[in-house]
């Protein structure tokens, strides 16, 4: 049974390089100070959050399948994984919580193999453009539609 207020956090490739990685795109923050901001406002908000990052697909796959059984909400950062993977659509499609995909940077206003992501087809909501204030703002709405449910 999920818990019906846990939150799984997921970045995807080269996420862990925030902070290092086109700061001018990404700005100066990492991923650890994302993770902490999350895990300050999740607390504030009354979920639990865990937060997993992978360079690796099937690992993101298999997460989501197994928040299947354990979490009310995903929230996902896919990085490029977005406008390639379809086993990642595929789990999250039956994932039968809410879903928030959040992206740092404005993907359309980048190159035009960014513009479409696969993994929009099976969120909730989706948050662009906003830097790492997009994930605080996942948070809100993750607690928002839990609150209604």
């Amino acid at each position: 049974m999920a818990d019906q207020r846990g939150v799984l956090l997921l970045n995807g490739p080269n996420l862990n390089m925030l902070g290092k990685r086109e700061p001018g795109i990404y700005g100066s923050t990492t991923l650890a100070d994302v993770e902490a901001a999350c895990a300050e406002k999740a607390a504030a908000l009354g979920l639990e959050l865990e937060a997993r990052q992978s360079n690796h697909e099937g690992e993101l796959v298999t997460w989501v399948q197994e928040a299947r059984e354990s979490r009310a909400a995903i929230i996902i950062n896919p990085g490029a994984y977005s406008h390639t993977s379809i086993a990642l659509l595929d789990a999250l499609q039956i994932f039968p919580g809410v879903i928030l995909e959040v992206h740092i940077s404005n993907i359309h206003k980048r190159e035009s193999f960014r513009h479409h992501s696969y993994v929009s087809r099976a969120a909730t909501g989706v948050i662009i453009g906003l830097g790492a204030q997009g994930y605080l703002l996942a948070l809100d709405a993750v607690a928002a539609h839990l609150n209604k449910a």
